[in-house]
């Protein structure tokens, strides 16, 4: 066996190993979603006895008033399509205009943007959240526990990478195809609208898949805005409200564990293809 074939072998190996220790988690979730509370307490390694005691905690957790699955999945819909959509159009729009306007300023904003990216975010906690109360103050609108409140503040925290990215992109597509297009009659948001962002598709659907997966399995933010016992709920505060003090359902929480991250795992594998050609589109042109 040649030093490179052996090589080659122990790489597959240690990435094999990686594969394994980080699905474990959600390996344990899964064969723990199929148990009782009384079998999690006992051995939470082991096998389940009945792989269909799934469905009656699913069934459990549909009837729970405590946890409203619908309700909470819906707001989640809600929140993080709206969000995706504002902060994929706001952002390519501000990425544009920085590359395109070419100004002592231009640059200074763009760092700006960028310093949302190393600001952690327990940071900005207690700050963001008088700023919702002096905006209703100033405004005399509700922020907190408001679908709009929670849709802004994502936003604000998703839009520093995404210009980031857009900005690369942007840089890569010639002037040339802006210039045809304004010689053809198109002013500047037709510009936008009709050649740019058909070109941004890759990287568009790029960021959609990432943001996504933040704001669905997100539980810090919506716990300081919308709250536990909200009217409004994600499903990662309904998941928590599982979690009594003094007792805790373990197989209805790692089953409903189970029910949020299923659509985010099945967007991921459908979409990954457009993960590595967004991310790899920006460099090969």
């Amino acid at each position: 066996m040649t030093k490179s074939k052996l090589k080659k072998i122990l790489l597959e190996i240690f990435a094999f190993g990686l594969l394994i220790f980080f699905f474990l988690p959600f390996i344990i979730v899964i064969i723990n979603s199929s148990k009782t509370s009384a079998e999690i307490i006992r051995n939470p390694l082991a096998l389940p006895g009945n792989f269909f005691q799934v469905f009656n905690n699913v069934v459990e957790i549909m009837g729970r008033d405590q946890i409203n699955y619908f309700g909470a999945f819906f707001s989640s819909v809600v929140i993080t399509s709206i969000s995706l959509l504002a902060i994929g159009i706001f952002s390519a729009m501000a990425a544009w205009v920085l590359v395109r306007t070419k100004t002592k300023y231009s640059f200074i904003i763009f760092m700006i943007f960028l310093s949302g990216m190393v600001i952690p975010f327990q940071v900005v906690m207690l700050p963001l959240v008088r700023l919702l109360q002096t905006l209703k103050d100033i405004t005399g609108i509700q922020f907190k526990s408001t679908y709009h409140g929670i849709i802004l503040a994502y936003i604000g925290f998703g839009a520093p990478l995404s210009i980031f990215l857009f900005h690369g992109f942007i840089k890569s597509i010639p002037m040339d195809i802006e210039e045809a297009a304004i010689i053809d009659g198109c002013n500047k948001p037709q510009v936008f609208f009709k050649v740019i962002l058909p070109i941004l598709k890759p990287i568009f659907v790029t960021l959609l898949v990432l943001n996504g997966m933040w704001i669905w399995n997100d539980y810090l933010l919506p716990l300081l805005i919308l709250g536990m016992g909200a009217d409004i709920q994600t499903l990662p505060l309904s998941v928590a409200s599982l979690a009594g003090f003094y007792d805790k359902e373990w197989s209805l929480i790692l089953t409903s564990v189970l029910m949020a991250a299923l659509p985010v795992v099945i967007l991921f594998l459908f979409a990954q293809k457009h993960i590595i050609q967004g991310m790899t589109s920006g460099a090969i042109k």
